[in-house]
């Protein structure tokens, strides 16, 4: 399994900007896709998450501003951010949970994608 985040970059203060991430392989199933982020000197955590039901948790420092959706069919999960502040400045990191893989159905666990810089300035 391979996650390929994309839609990182510059924006000011304010503004918007969507995530996405593709999870490829030969995927059954995907029991919860994540974002979380990383700013320089800090520790990673987590931003947003989603169950495959749609069940979805946040990180207080984004609640009413991020919102993480998913599309099962296309193991793609999305966070849009809008009104972005400059704590918000880190790399956004995707991840998956028990993804079930075929032909012979196995798991895996935990998987990570690349991360995506977001940026933004005052």
């Amino acid at each position: 399994v391979q996650l390929q985040a994309s839609g990182g970059g510059l924006v000011q203060a304010g503004g918007s900007l969507r995530l996405s991430c593709v999870a490829s392989g030969n995927i059954f199933s995907i029991d919860a896709m994540g974002w979380y982020r990383q700013a320089p000197g800090k520790e990673r955590e987590l931003v947003a998450i989603i169950t495959s039901g749609g069940n979805t948790n946040y990180a207080d420092s984004v609640k009413g501003r991020f919102t993480i959706s998913i599309d099962n069919a296309k193991s793609t999960v999305y966070l849009q951010m809008n009104s972005l502040k400059p704590e918000d400045t880190a790399v956004y990191y995707c991840n998956a949970d028990r993804v079930g893989l075929r032909p012979k159905l196995r798991y895996e666990y935990d998987v990570w994608g690349q991360g995506t810089q977001v940026t933004v300035s005052s």
